[in-house]
């Protein structure tokens, strides 16, 4: 089981990123999330977050479980489960926003996934167009030197995997 969430939250072609005003990934464009309390499980701690990050209320029928992403690098390895929340097209939310965590602002999904974006972690791009686009849920893996990518694989869950996460509080 892995301690942290991370959920992406869409409305038409642009995603809610946060700038990370703190450690890890410290002033790059990231997704909401964090660490899931001891009782919660990992769906909980999404929708917590999302509301404690961007004061939106999400209810369990709009989000859904992307995967995991796992990552492993010479001296330490960890992973976290992805979310996915699709909101209206009509929905209004006014960015930039300066919160706790850092500056929340609507990001084309264009500009996330560019190949010439350093402004985001070098993970996101292979794994968020894989969460928008693939109507399965998969275990993103990536091989990481030096807190260098060096290599990026993934593959389905089994059904009998990816229905616990949703389920089993830490």
């Amino acid at each position: 089981m892995y301690k942290h969430t991370l959920c992406f939250i869409k409305r038409n072609e642009e995603i809610l990123m946060l700038n990370r005003e703190y450690d890890p990934v410290k002033g790059l464009w990231n997704g909401v999330g964090g660490k899931i309390e001891k009782g919660e499980t990992s769906l909980e701690n999404a929708i917590r977050e999302i509301k404690e990050e961007t004061n939106i209320k999400v209810t369990y029928d709009q989000i859904q479980f992307k995967g995991i992403i796992k990552w492993q690098d010479s001296s330490y390895s960890g992973g976290m489960y992805v979310y996915l929340v699709e909101l209206l097209h009509e929905f209004t939310y006014h960015t930039p926003k300066k919160v706790s965590e850092g500056i929340l602002d609507w990001k084309e999904v264009s500009w996330i996934l560019s190949d010439y974006n350093y402004g985001v972690g070098e993970m996101i791009p292979k794994f968020l167009v894989e969460v928008l686009h693939n109507e399965l849920i998969l275990e993103h893996n990536f091989i990481l030197s030096n807190h260098k990518l060096i290599d990026y694989r993934n593959k389905e869950l089994a059904k009998q995997d990816n229905s616990i996460y949703n389920i089993i509080p830490l």
